[in-house]
């Protein structure tokens, strides 16, 4: 069996953390082509020493020096800075690229690895949302498979196969809710990052279970889902299951539905993208019907979350609006973290920004990076003045 060569970029992350824990379960199959991080160089040294990779890169400068030395014994190759996060995805022995960097970051190493005819193991949904036509034109221009990680877009990803020529009447996103599932207005003003980074199912990052609990996370899905499926706003619905045993189901033209379903664990969704095609056995914890007597579901509360309701304006808006959307959430998200920001004036910021920041219709990709760049800066005075 010849080994899949993988890149992970975000590798000391929740998903690149969890992508490394499959890839060690399976020495067979794959192997460790590069890691890198942002700034976490004590792990991204410890899974250097471990997994033996072809190059290391850690983006923040000040760091290489310490990743240097304490891979100076080894034939690792170690670069520094954004630029060598695009140059590391060139290697020629690379098969998949799994991009799970946080945030409008994972862009550009994603487009050079697309036109070094990698295939992308995406987890890094802002990539999609900030500039999805681009990616899919460039996708099929050079040939590659764009392999969905997130738990929702997997399960649609799964129902899909050998239904390619059958076409989609809706699909359904499943939401958990998060940790304020069925609070109001009153309760969300006095909500703290604390309680805020509390998700009931999933162990994720800070930044994506914030965005968990204000919605976000689903609205930006349902951006991803638009280009990953080729689908209309209409198509996309958006249902909240308390479980999170429903990963997310698609209804055909027929009337019949798809569900994927199991255990809340993303180290699932991350083995099917890197063995693609193939369903590969492990030890993970089985689902028992036994043990959830009851699925719910329920209508998700855009009154209370607005930011589910901005995210499907800017789909149905398109143009740079997803890139304002996403850049406005990255920045309000960060100033929430350090308690600068109330949890729902989030959204009155993202709101603002999509109202005041210029729109255009038709952008290019040096058009998302001014979009980006603008956004950041009007949505920061914004926090500032409140």
């Amino acid at each position: 069996m010849i080994k899949k060569q993988i890149a992970i970029l975000g590798s000391t992350g929740s998903i690149g953390t969890q992508a490394l824990e499959v890839i060690g379960a399976n020495p067979d199959r794959f192997a460790v082509a590069v890691l890198t991080a942002q700034s976490n160089v004590d792990l991204l040294i410890t899974q250097a020493l471990k997994f033996n990779p072809a190059c290391v890169v850690i983006a923040d400068d000040s760091k290489y020096a310490q990743l240097k030395s304490a891979l100076a014994h080894t034939q690792i190759e170690v670069k520094a800075g954004l630029n060598a996060l695009c140059e590391c995805v060139l290697l020629p022995q690379i098969t998949v690229v799994l991009t799970a960097l946080v945030g409008f970051a994972g862009l550009k190493p994603t487009i050079a690895a697309i036109k070094a005819g990698k295939h992308i193991a995406l987890a890094n949904k802002e990539t999609l949302v900030v500039a999805g036509q681009l990616i899919t034109q460039l996708s099929t221009e050079y040939g590659v498979k764009i392999l969905p990680v997130d738990s929702e877009h997997s399960a649609i990803f799964q129902c899909l196969q050998g239904e390619e020529h059958n076409p989609i009447e809706k699909i359904y996103l499943t939401a958990s809710g998060g940790p304020f599932r069925g609070r109001n207005i009153e309760f969300l003003s006095e909500v703290t990052p604390q309680q805020a980074l509390k998700h009931p199912n999933w162990t994720m990052g800070a930044k994506i279970t914030i965005d968990s609990a204000t919605l976000m996370n689903k609205g930006l899905e349902v951006i991803e889902a638009k280009w990953l499926f080729n689908l209309e706003a209409a198509q996309i619905d958006v249902i909240v299951h308390p479980q999170s045993i429903v990963h997310s189901m698609v209804q055909f033209t027929d009337g019949s539905m798809k569900a994927q379903m199991g255990l809340p664990d993303m180290k699932l969704p991350i083995q099917y993208a890197l063995a693609y095609p193939e369903r590969i056995k492990n030890d993970f914890k089985r689902f028992s019907f036994l043990d959830y007597p009851a699925l719910t579901f329920e209508q998700a509360d855009t009154q209370t979350f607005k930011n589910l309701d901005l995210a499907f304006t800017a789909l149905k808006q398109g143009g740079n609006m997803p890139c304002i959307l996403n850049a406005a959430n990255e920045v309000v998200v960060a100033n929430f973290l350090e308690e600068k920001i109330g949890f729902l004036q989030m959204s009155e910021v993202i709101e603002t920004c999509m109202a005041k920041i210029a729109y255009l219709k038709n952008p290019v990709l040096e058009d998302y990076y001014k979009t980006d760049a603008e956004t950041r800066i009007f949505a920061q005075q914004l926090v500032t003045n409140i």
